[in-house]
């Protein structure tokens, strides 16, 4: 039930605030986690993008406000935090396929994206394979690349970073500087509170390693799942984790990095493990 009210809390912030920025920290504070987690768990739980229900939300009320006939289309712009009417306008037609100016001058039909409550719901059913351990910290070695705060900005950065450390030979050096668990192929995101949000492609490594990053992941408690399957198995894991496991689980998010663990990094037939930083509630 806890969980429910600190995601809710998390909707009644960003309703009194859509007229003006909505801080990503203050949510990560109301559900107890960073606010990457936070954007990570509301993606899987609500369907949709942290970002994109904003803007829904936004053009939603911006449709009432057009079809009330008391405000100027750009008083309303600047209202939701649009300074280019150009910008207003797309975003706009993006989502109600007709203009502002159509809206009002034409009776052109509108869409309403009403705002999300979280209520308990039962499912599962279906077995996840984990465990529990506490580690030290850790170096890994290897490449990465700077993350957006808005997460569905990343969905083309990280795998061409991938594509390109397969194309270019680092997938391979970095496997021979492989030497302390977790060991495999890793996946890093680095996204604590404090510190600038980066991608990494790398192993856990203590030999020397000039050519390449260093980054040092912190010791924590993990909550670690395995599975096997596509890559895109990968990302059913963590949607189930995030909406089965962790409501019921008695832990919450630790503000320290994820880790996809690839065991073997074949996209078709992939072995992988997923660690999730916990502490107990």
């Amino acid at each position: 039930m806890e969980w429910v009210e600190r995601l809710n809390q998390c909707m009644d912030y960003i309703e009194e605030n859509l007229a003006q920025e909505i801080n990503t920290g203050q949510l990560g504070r109301l559900a107890c986690c960073s606010p990457y987690h936070f954007q990570r768990m509301f993606t899987y739980m609500a369907g949709v993008t942290f970002s994109e229900y904003v803007r829904r939300r936004k053009m939603s009320l911006a449709a009432e406000d057009l079809l009330s006939g008391g405000e100027k289309v750009v008083d309303i712009a600047l209202k939701y935090g649009y300074s280019s009417p150009t910008a207003f306008n797309r975003a706009f037609q993006a989502i109600h396929g007709a203009s502002p100016s159509a809206v009002r001058s034409e009776g052109r039909s509108v869409k309403t994206f009403p705002p999300i409550k979280f209520n308990i719901s039962v499912q599962g059913g279906y077995e996840m394979n984990y465990r529990i351990e506490s580690r030290p910290a850790f170096r890994i070695v290897g490449v990465s690349t700077p993350l957006e705060q808005e997460l569905e900005k990343n969905f083309e950065c990280v795998p061409e970073l991938w594509q390109r450390a397969a194309m270019d030979g680092t997938i391979e050096r970095l496997a021979g500087l492989m030497d302390t668990p977790p060991m495999g192929l890793l996946g890093v995101s680095a996204c604590g509170s404090a510190e600038q949000w980066r991608y990494f492609v790398a192993v856990s490594s203590t030999r020397p390693a000039e050519d390449f990053e260093e980054y040092t992941v912190p010791a924590c408690t993990w909550a670690i799942f395995s599975g096997e399957g596509t890559n895109r198995s990968i990302q059913e894991l963590e949607q189930r984790i995030v909406t089965q496991w962790l409501p019921s689980s008695g832990y919450e998010y630790a503000d320290a990095p994820d880790v996809e663990v690839y065991l073997n990094a074949d996209p078709e037939n992939a072995k992988f493990e997923v660690w999730i930083p916990v502490v107990k509630k």
